[in-house]
């Protein structure tokens, strides 16, 4: 880029190996996220992630063992609905607080709600040791017919494919959804795939693909009783 190079630092600082602080460096201005991830205890599969920028500021917290019991607050009311779906058919305790810059738009608030809750995951799971790794489902709603299909292997990948025909779903634009599930996966580092069967009406849709997520998540994140240590032959996920 000639004289304009750009700088990009990345320091990771690990604190009694629960807490990391994250700061990223651009041509020398920063800070511009600091995230700070704790998981409870060795026994308990709750993580609690904070993550600051200038676009966002979010606290979130995610029990893998829960009862579907949530507090959510994005200040994008059918993005709320979503999370919900999510969690309650998933089993999962959530709480998440959002302050998002939404005078701009909602994609920094989805977006990096996806980064954080898949970190959030990801630390809560430890070494996944005794898990079953793989779970999918296929959810209808209605009309719709949604297939979700994740692997906790360690290894990022995501595939979606749902052909939404509104720009909108209340105040969540329709696109966010992908931004959403793309960030969650690589976050989380899952192989994560959603995918609309049979399509029909955008909310239906949207809510099909959440709770199929939810579903297929808490399969993968159960306990497998035959199988106490990492399932890889690679010894790590």
């Amino acid at each position: 880029m000639g004289m304009r190079n750009v700088i990009f630092d990345t320091i990771l600082i690990f604190i009694d190996q629960n807490v990391i602080f994250l700061i990223q460096r651009i041509n020398g201005i920063q800070p511009s996220c600091k995230m700070i991830i704790e998981r409870s205890s060795p026994d308990k599969r709750i993580a609690v992630c904070t993550r600051k920028t200038k676009e966002t500021d979010i606290t979130l917290s995610v029990n893998l063992d829960g009862q579907g019991k949530n507090k959510i607050d994005t200040g994008i009311a059918f993005f709320d609905h979503m999370l919900d779906g999510f969690a309650r058919h998933g089993l999962f305790d959530l709480e998440v607080k959002v302050d998002g810059d939404l005078e701009v738009d909602s994609h920094h608030t989805i977006e990096d709600v996806g980064i954080v809750l898949g970190t959030a995951i990801k630390k809560a799971l430890g070494d996944k040791a005794g898990i079953k790794r793989y779970g999918y489902f296929i959810l209808p709603m209605d009309e719709v017919l949604a297939l979700c299909a994740a692997d906790l292997s360690g290894r990022p990948y995501f595939k979606f494919d749902a052909g939404f025909t509104t720009d909108k779903l209340g105040t969540m634009d329709t696109e966010m959804v992908k931004e959403f599930f793309y960030a969650v996966s690589y976050s989380a580092q899952m192989n994560l795939h959603l995918k609309i069967l049979d399509g029909g009406n955008n909310h239906h849709m949207a809510e099909a693909l959440f709770k199929a997520f939810g579903k297929a998540l808490d399969m993968a994140v159960s306990p497998e009783p035959r199988m106490t240590e990492i399932w890889s032959t690679k010894g790590a996920l």
